[in-house]
C-alpha cells in the first residue's frame, strides 16, 4: 500500500527528514503520533503528493505521488486540519466534486451526514468549524477511496461528535481500505487506531500493532518508585508510579494506554526499536 524508503525533505535550509522509512499495509486505521513540529502533516502531504521530497522513494499504491496522476488522485481522500471552503451549499459541493471519485456513494454520504448530524443544504461558509470537519469527513468516507488521510480530525468536535466520529470511521473500514489519522488528541483515538506509528527526531521510532505492543511490553502501577526489574520508562502520576517494562521482566501487565506509551517512546526511543521503529 505505502512504501517509503530513505526519505529526505527540508523547508529551505532547515532539514526535517533525512532518512525516513515507513511501510503501511491495507485494512488498518493507522494512528500517526508525534510532538508538535515532528513532521506529521508534512509526511501526510508527501504521501498525498502535495509536497515533493528532496530524496528517497515513495510508492503509494503503485504510484509516485509527485506525478499526481488522475488514477492516483481518485484513490485518495485527504481531510486537512485547516481548510478554506467555497460559498456553496454542501449538496452543491457533492454534485461538483463527487464525479472525481468513481466509487462515490450518494447513499453513503446521506447516511454519514445523518450520523454526524450535518445539514448538507446549508452553505459551507455558514457551518461551524466542527460541522465543516464532519462534512468533509463524510465526503472522504463516501468517496470509497483506498486511502483516507485525516489530519487532526477531532479538532473542533464536541464530545458526542468525537464518539460518533469513531463509530462512523470504524463502520466505513474494509480489508481494502487504509486510514491514516494524524493526531495529538491521543485519548480521542483510543479503541480506534491500530497500528501506531510514532515519528520523532526525523525518523519513525515505532510502527507496531497493539497486539505486538501487548506481547512485548508490560505496564504496572505502584504507590512507591519501582524497584522490581528495570523499567524502560516510569512516571509519577501524583497518585503513584506507572512503569513500563519489557515483557521479559515477568511483570504482570495492568494494560497500556496509548498516551502513556507515547510518553515512554518519546522519552526513550532507542528502547523501542525492536517494535518496528526502523524498517
Amino acid at each position: 500500500m505505502i512504501h517509503i524508503r530513505s526519505l529526505a525533505f527540508q523547508y529551505g535550509h532547515e532539514g526535517l527528514f533525512s532518512d525516513l522509512s515507513l511501510t503501511l499495509t491495507k485494512g488498518s486505521i493507522y494512528g500517526l503520533l508525534g510532538l508538535n513540529g515532528a513532521g506529521k502533516t508534512t509526511l501526510l502531504k508527501l504521501i498525498s503528493g502535495q509536497l515533493f521530497a528532496k530524496d528517497g522513494q515513495i510508492d503509494i499504491m503503485g504510484h509516485n505521488p509527485v506525478k499526481r496522476e488522475a488514477d492516483f488522485l481518485q484513490k485518495i481522500s485527504y481531510v486537512p486540519e485547516e481548510f478554506a471552503v467555497p460559498p456553496i451549499q454542501g449538496s452543491r459541493y457533492i454534485d461538483l466534486y463527487a464525479r472525481f471519485y468513481p466509487s462515490f456513494s450518494v447513499a453513503q454520504m446521506k447516511r454519514y451526514c445523518e450520523e454526524l448530524q450535518i445539514d448538507s443544504s446549508q452553505l459551507l461558509t455558514k457551518m461551524s468549524y466542527g460541522q465543516k470537519k464532519k462534512f468533509f469527513l463524510a465526503f472522504a468516507l463516501a468517496s470509497n477511496t483506498e486511502l483516507v488521510i485525516l489530519d487532526e480530525p477531532t479538532n473542533g468536535l464536541d464530545i458526542p461528535s468525537k464518539s460518533q466520529f469513531r463509530r462512523t470511521v470504524s463502520s466505513a473500514m474494509s480489508d481494502e481500505r487504509t486510514v491514516i489519522i494524524s493526531t495529538h488528541q491521543v485519548r480521542d483515538m483510543e479503541h480506534l487506531i491500530d497500528p501506531l506509528v510514532i515519528i520523532h527526531n526525523q525518523r519513525i521510532v515505532m510502527n507496531a500493532t497493539l497486539e505486538d505492543i501487548d506481547q512485548n511490553l508490560s505496564a504496572s502501577f505502584t504507590s512507591t518508585p519501582p524497584v522490581e526489574g528495570e523499567p524502560l520508562y516510569s512516571e509519577n502520576t501524583g497518585l503513584g508510579y506507572r512503569s513500563l517494562y519489557s515483557s521479559g521482566e515477568g511483570i504482570e501487565s495492568e494494560g497500556i494506554d496509548i498516551e502513556f506509551l507515547f510518553n515512554a517512546v518519546i522519552s526513550h526511543p532507542e528502547a523501542f526499536i525492536t517494535l518496528g521503529g526502523t524498517q
